[in-house]
């Protein structure tokens, strides 16, 4: 009985090999004649401006229609896009008599596709620096990049209003394994900012409608981003400028144009040294957490940004127990090695937005944004069971396994940082107390009987919120984003499950989307006005929709809708437009 091999044999692969190697010798060719090419088409297109003339604009034209065809054979694809737009706009020339005069070429079309063809050039250029960059890279078989940019994988924010520009550097930060988050305008930026933790923010000074020195102001005034690195990008070498950017807080000015090299060494050298200053002044050197230091900056920080934005956050205070007997038993380096695991299955359990800080000896605080007391007891109960299942430590061929006990305090107004360390310390002490191995919340009031009063008038008083969308995945972000509100969430996949949900419930708002199966947002709502028990009455209406029509969003409000918002659209804004809605500012 025979066999098929599956496996590719030693030809196969060495032909594999050898077509990966031609593939990448082409396009080494490719990029070194492309290169000419690009200078033939600036020379050209220089002389076409100041004399046309039938024998240069048809040498334009077949440069670029060979671009067209040969790129994409070579993985090129962008490059021939713009030489596939190039041929479209210089397609007229091909009508023209050969044997005509510069003088009696036309004026008009030269000037109208001149100034088109400046801007795909441009990219052209920026493709070409791209490519050379990619093939550097593969020459030199480093996977990490093409600069030492790479080695800090950091997430970077680049608000720019120049999309060429804005692309180009994207891509280049991309191959140096940048994670980065665009912005055209101050606005967007200021919405990523919210939404994002960033390493660095490159901002460009000259934008409109508003200049990159608005988003200065936003960043000096949150007490959460004035410390967060800062290079500017500006199109003049102004001496002015600079001194004001330096006098607002900028950490680097890099005057267009630049190379791309040196704007990345910059980069570099300004995360590597904020990197550094944070690891020797604001890490545990055991751990690897923050220290306490700066949980004091940071959690007063927090709490600034919450008085501007309100929103819950809750304190998790932690204690190892028997921590001294394992210290006693089998010595501090085991100690240090579990205080190591623990603090590790701590921070790989968090979000990213959490704060994780080593308290002191075998204590720990953990800050939770956006997050209720309920919601904290649940998430660090999750935690100690994780504990409880796996060891955290080993050593020498022995592993140890640990409990601990937990208090959470939700932050109250008015409430003092030692105050509501204090409230979360007295709650892990209860959870000593009743046995270990426990979390437990703090009590709220002076007195439980008190507490339980008005934990239940707080749950009576709740709005209601009705989400109405068929987009199962839309409906999670929208919940998980607006469950910190006081608010009660309710679902409905379509408009005939919303119309039960109207007939049994009251609802405060709703989040209505336009395009459903079965029953759409527009025909619940001409339901609601037709039909008596369904009346809206004080029911506020959030309209969505993927339609960007002005007769869509003139239809919805008039058939009842008390806002109306097209997707994508800002979680943030979202959320500020159901609180304004529901009343909850």
């Amino acid at each position: 009985m025979s066999h098929t091999n599956l496996e590719p044999t030693k030809d196969t692969k060495s032909e594999s090999d050898r077509d990966a190697r031609i593939l990448r010798q082409g396009r080494k060719l490719f990029i070194r004649e492309f290169e000419k090419q690009l200078k033939q088409l600036n020379s050209l297109l220089d002389t076409i401006q100041s004399a046309p003339a039938v024998d240069e604009l048809n040498q334009f034209y077949r440069i670029i229609h060979t671009l067209k065809g040969s790129s994409p054979i070579f993985g090129y694809v962008r490059i021939g896009k713009l030489a596939e737009d190039l041929v479209r706009i210089w397609e007229w020339t091909q009508s023209l008599d050969s044997k005509i005069d510069e003088i009696l070429v036309p004026i008009s079309p030269v000037e109208e596709s001149t100034a088109r063809s400046v801007q795909i050039l441009r990219e052209m250029n920026m493709e070409y620096d791209i490519g050379l960059t990619e093939i550097q890279m593969d020459e030199q078989q480093d996977p990490g990049g093409g600069s030492m940019l790479g080695s800090l994988k950091s997430r970077l924010l680049l608000v720019d209003d120049d999309g060429v520009l804005r692309s180009y550097l994207t891509r280049r930060l991309q191959l140096d394994d940048c994670v980065v988050d665009e912005a055209a305008d101050v606005e967007s930026a200021t919405k990523l900012l919210r939404q994002h933790t960033y390493d660095l923010v490159i901002l460009d000074l000259m934008m409109h409608p508003q200049s990159g020195y608005e988003l200065f102001e936003f960043l000096k005034e949150d007490p959460t981003l004035k410390w967060l690195p800062l290079i500017v990008l500006s199109g003049r070498n102004d001496l002015n400028d600079k001194v004001r950017c330096f006098h607002l807080g900028a950490d680097d000015y890099v005057t267009k144009p630049f190379q791309y090299e040196e704007l990345a060494a910059r980069i570099y050298g300004l995360l590597k040294r904020t990197k550094n200053f944070e690891q020797l002044a604001f890490r545990d050197p055991l751990t690897g957490v923050f220290n306490r230091r700066y949980f004091d900056l940071q959690i007063g920080m927090e709490l600034q940004r919450i008085e501007r934005y309100p929103a819950p956050i809750s304190l998790v205070f932690i204690d190892i127990d028997f921590f001294k007997k394992i210290n006693d038993t089998y010595g501090h380096h085991v100690g240090d090695i579990v205080l190591q695991g623990l603090a590790h299955l701590l921070q790989t359990n968090l979000r990213s937005t959490d704060l994780l800080a080593r308290f002191g000896g075998e204590e720990f605080v953990i800050a939770l944004p956006n997050t209720a007391m309920e919601q904290a007891v649940t998430t660090v109960q999750e935690i100690l069971n994780k504990v409880r299942a796996n060891p955290v430590a080993q050593y020498e061929g022995r592993t140890f396994s640990i409990t601990f006990s937990g208090g959470v305090a939700e932050w109250q107004q008015g409430m003092t940082v030692a105050e509501w360390v204090s409230k979360a310390d007295e709650a892990m002490y209860q959870a000593k107390q009743q046995g270990r191995n426990r979390i437990m919340g703090a009590v709220q009031e002076e007195n439980a009987a008190h507490s339980n009063k008005a934990a239940t008038a707080q749950l009576v008083q709740k709005k209601n919120l009705l989400i109405v969308d068929d987009d199962p995945i839309l409906r999670a972000i929208l919940t998980s984003h607006l469950e910190h509100l006081a608010i009660t969430i309710t679902h409905a996949a379509d408009g005939e499950k919303a119309l039960d949900l109207l007939l049994s419930k009251k609802f405060d708002a709703c989040i209505l989307d336009g395009m459903m199966p079965k029953l759409d947002g527009f025909s619940l709502l001409e339901q609601m006005k037709k039909d008596s028990r369904l009346s809206k009455g004080d029911m506020k209406v959030l309209m969505l929709s993927g339609k960007k029509k002005e007769d869509d969003v003139v239809k919805g409000l008039h058939m009842g809708a008390d806002d109306y918002m097209t997707k994508p659209f800002s979680l943030v804004e979202l959320e500020a437009r159901v609180k304004k809605l529901m009343n909850l500012e």
